[in-house]
């Protein structure tokens, strides 16, 4: 017999101090719906998820729909990592330039790619006016 499967996706947390902060709007949302003083039990993983680079590049398509702004998702995505400082510098004939980094399964660990999430939503907020919750309420 295979392994049961969970009902519920996952709740994503960051670490502040002592505390677990749900990550996303989502996360908070669904710990919020817990009775208070309710015992939780939370499994301790920092593995890359597939769901959260998924949600990335949905945030993505919908920013462009939004505003028209970029041409398509893959453009937005290299902004993003332009302005985040996600390069890697180069220089070719004594000219120096930047190169937008892979957000890769193998060339980032998924507490690199929650700070570069978080870093892609502040930048897309500031530069476009929208958020993962503006995204959510017009779904």
């Amino acid at each position: 017999m295979g392994k049961k499967s969970s009902e519920n996706a996952p709740i994503y947390c960051v670490r502040r101090g002592d505390a677990l902060i749900g990550e996303l709007q989502y996360d908070r949302d669904r710990i919020a719906a817990m009775p208070a003083g309710e015992r939780i039990k939370v499994e301790l993983s920092t593995g890359r998820s597939p769901s959260r680079l998924r949600w990335y590049w949905q945030f993505l398509h919908a920013v462009v729909n939004a505003t028209d702004a970029v041409p398509d998702a893959e453009s937005l995505h290299s902004l993003v990592k332009l302005n985040t400082g996600y390069v890697t510098p180069m220089m070719v004939r004594g000219m120096p330039f930047v190169v937008p980094r892979s957000i890769s399964f193998s060339s980032m660990t998924e507490e690199e790619f929650v700070g570069f999430l978080q870093r892609a939503e502040r930048f897309i907020a500031e530069s476009y006016g929208v958020t993962p919750e503006d995204v959510e309420r017009a779904a």
